[in-house]
This record gives structure tokens, sequence and C-alpha cells, in this order.
């Protein structure tokens, strides 16, 4: 899909859609005054008779309009002015580009010149969004991407890096979209191989062998109930100066979640290939940032294994020893991506990173907590914390922090080995679960951990987005490296 500029006149622009923005409190701009005037000022008596308001997320279409080239216009709704963020944008041009996607669209065209660069940006990833579905395997697509988006007088470096983003988010949405047949650790690993060497990345795969020679014994036990053998990958991009402390990605890579002997109700498993969606939300990133060649030093490294039931499965009660030497007591074998993500923490830290960032799809309580749209943020450190929470806002990617009070530490005390995998009960899980990870990091090094539980996947879809993957926090992860 490609994301180009165009100054052409746009009453005479050849376009299957041209996308008006329009705010609720500000006046028609001079190129969208021009499309009504062509067009009788259809556009002026539907805001007469208050058949457009200019609403957050309004969709106002001309079909087959007189007096322009394109085929059809779309009017997107953006609020108020000056309440109008990230968030606004995105709902608001996905909106427009998942509508139009419903019919095959190879060519739309975008005019809003009041929106600034960032949320030029903005609207040009959710638009990219917006017309691609998960319907990787219908044989009739229910949404079309496009071949072309051109923005009306858009800045070029501001176009390339939305263009870059979008098919950013996009690898992430497709990977979690996958199915477990597909996209398991080894092919995942292949993918991210592949991706690697598209944009110029160094990469380490860890196999079994390595594995088990390198003692990540926590990650090891999640994966021997499967066939399918696990895999560690570890992506480097150096874009800053030689020696510097890198920025540390670390992501939950559970390609399917049976739940192991503690097995989930089939309810509970119908959409466990999102389980994977920290660690296709870092490689998501990773490409973002080698290909905007941002100035800073980054490793990631994601653990991937499938959780499943057969003769080997680790089991309730048993003992593991991570590779940070700490033994694990496991009481629930459905807690499994933080048996995982203990052994990629302390697999990153062998780079001494400055500061380290880690995503996962890792508990119910959650969604129960923060909803279905909101990730959690817990952090060892509470500046850290903030600055993600606030890039997270200005890319209108939703997150909330949770408390770590020392006392949810005591509700994972093992009597039998230094830890356990579960706290106390039901109460508290997404702390207790982020008590046990930080566990796992060094007390020097600030760590902030992504709860993305419910913005990475969504069940139904949205107005701006199908169902199924979400690539939440891709967008977040690249704008920090760039700071």
């Amino acid at each position: 899909m490609r994301v180009v500029s165009t100054n052409d006149n746009p009453i005479a622009i050849a376009a299957d859609a041209l996308v008006l923005a329009k705010f609720s409190d500000v006046e028609w701009d001079d190129d969208s005054r021009a499309i009504d005037q062509a067009v009788g000022e259809s556009l002026t008596r539907l805001v007469e008779y208050e058949r457009l308001k200019g609403s957050v997320g309004e969709l106002t279409t001309l079909p087959a309009p007189t007096g322009v080239q394109a085929k059809q216009i779309v009017v997107a709704g953006l609020g108020e002015r000056a309440k109008c963020g990230a968030t606004e944008i995105r709902r608001a041009f996905g909106a427009a580009a998942k509508s139009i996607a419903s019919k095959a669209c190879p060519r739309v065209v975008v005019v809003a010149p009041l929106l600034d660069n960032d949320q030029c940006e903005s609207a040009l990833v959710a638009m990219q969004v917006g017309c691609v579905g998960q319907d990787l395997h219908r044989a009739e697509k229910r949404l079309n991407a496009f071949d072309e988006i051109a923005w009306r007088g858009g800045d070029d470096a501001a176009l390339y890096r939305a263009a870059i983003l979008g098919q950013a988010v996009n690898l992430t949405r497709e990977l979690v979209n996958e199915p477990a047949n597909i996209v398991y650790p080894a092919s995942f690993a292949d993918r991210a191989n592949q991706v690697a060497t598209e944009c110029g990345m160094e990469i380490e795969i860890w196999d079994q062998a390595k594995l088990e020679e390198e003692k990540c014994g926590s990650l090891l036990a999640v994966s021997r109930g499967s066939s399918q053998p696990p895999r560690l990958v570890i992506l480097r991009w150096n874009g800053g100066e030689p020696g510097d402390a890198p920025l540390a990605l670390v992501g939950k890579g559970v390609t399917f979640d049976s739940g192991g002997l503690s097995l989930k109700p089939s309810e509970g498993m119908k959409t466990m290939k999102c389980d994977m969606a920290g660690a296709a939300t870092v490689l998501g990133a990773m490409s973002a940032i080698s290909r905007l060649k941002s100035p800073t030093n980054v490793v990631a490294v994601m653990g991937l294994v499938e959780n499943m039931v057969s003769g080997d499965s680790y089991k309730l009660g048993d003992v593991l020893t991570a590779r940070s030497g700490k033994t694990i007591e496991v009481l629930n074998t459905d807690a499994e991506g933080r048996l995982v993500l203990a052994d990629a923490l302390n697999v990153v830290q062998d780079d001494k990173p400055s500061r380290i960032i880690d995503l996962a799809t890792l508990t119910g309580a959650c969604l129960v907590a923060l909803g279905t749209e909101v990730a959690g943020l817990m952090a060892n450190d509470d500046d850290w914390r903030q600055e993600v929470q606030d890039t997270a806002e200005a890319c209108g990617e939703a997150a909330w922090p949770l408390p770590m009070f020392a006392a949810f530490g005591e509700q994972i005390k093992s009597q039998v080995a230094d830890i356990k995998n579960i706290g106390e009960g039901r109460w508290g899980g997404s702390i207790t679960a982020a008590k046990f990870l930080e566990e796992f990091v060094d007390d020097d090094i600030p760590w902030t951990h992504i709860d993305i539980a419910g913005p990475a996947f969504f069940d139904s879809a949205k107005p701006w987005i199908d169902a199924g993957g979400a690539g939440s926090f891709v967008r977040t992860l690249a704008r920090i490296a760039k700071a």
C-alpha cells in the first residue's frame, strides 16, 4: 500500500474515493469549499439540514457526485478542533477507510489541510489499518486494502513515516491473526529472520539446544507439552552511538495457549492464537524502528513457545529453575506467560540496557480492571512509567497505571521455592503477575510492563478496525525509540 503526496486540484483528482476531514466547530477549508461548490453545494445543504455535523466518527457519503472526478466523497467527522487528539483522529480516519474498503477502491485521496504532521501521521496509520481485515484466508475479502493513499499537500517526511508505521502495525496484526498452525515458534522465528534481513538488523535465534545450554528452564518448561519446539529471538538495531546502552523491548510469544494441564475451556481457548501479541508487537515495532533509522540502540527479545498438553507437560507443584537461578513453584500452568518472560527478561539484560519495556497478553484480570481497550502499566520506576504512558497517549493508545505496592509481592512468596507463579486467589492478578516479572529485573534498570490483554485483540469489530489483532503499541514503541 503506497502513501504519497499530491498537489493536484482536488476537483480534478481521479480517485475511487475522496476523504474530507471536518471539524464540528470550524468552517470548511479552501479545498473542501471548492469541492462543495463543484458538487452544487451539497455539503453545505447537508450541514444546514443537520445531516452533517462533523462529530467524532460521523461519516457522510456522497456516492457518484457530479462535478468532481472522484467516484465518491466521504466526510470524516473529527469533533471540536481543540479536543481532537490522536484517539479521535484514529477512530475517524479508520472508520472512513473501513467504510470505503467494503468495496474495492484502489486509490483514495485525503483532503485535510487543517491537520498538522502528527495528526496526519495518525490519520494515515489509521487508514492503512482500517482497510485491512482479519480475513487472511477468505476467498472473498470483506475488506479490500487500498493500493494507494494520496494526501493532498502532505509533507513527504510525515507521509514516509506514516507509511512505515502503518505497515509495521499491519505486520503485527497479520501475525496475531494467523492461526496457530501457521504461526508457531519456528515459523515466527523464520518471519523475524526475514524482517531482520529486509530491515538491516542483527538477529540471533536460539533453538531448543541453545535454550538448554543457556539454562532457560522456565521457558523450556512451558514448551515441554508441545510437539513444536521453542525458540528465542534476539534482534538488535544499532542506530545510536557505539557503546551506548540500548533500549530493551521484550515480548511474550505464546503462539497458542491451551492452558496446559490447567486446561482452558473451549470458549477461553478459541482466541488463544493471539497470546503471542506481545512478541508480534515487538517485531512490528522493530521493523519500524529500523526502517525509520531511529537514532537509538535497541535490543529486542521474543520468547516463543506453545503451551500444550501431553505426557511431558509441566505439572502443578513442579519447581523450575529460571536462567537467573531463581526457583519457581508452579501452581497454575495457565500462568505460563510470566514463566516465558522470566527467562526473556534475563536474556535481554546481557546487553546491559538503559531501560526495559515488556509487553504481554498476560492476565484476564487486566481486562476486568481496565476493559478491552486500555492496557495496564506497571513499573519499578515511576518516571519511566510516566514517559511510556505519555507517549502512548500521544499515539492514541490508551494505557493506565496499576499500583505496584510491596504487599502484592508478598503474595508470590513460596514455601518450597523462591517464588510461585500465581498470587493468593483472584484479586489483583495483574499486579501479582507484574510483581513476579519484577523479580527478574535488576533493581537499577528502569522497567515498565505493559499488559496488553485487552487492546491487543478485539473479539468483535469496531467502526474503525476489524475484529482480531489490533497492533496496539507498535507506534508507542517506535516513538519512544525515536525520542
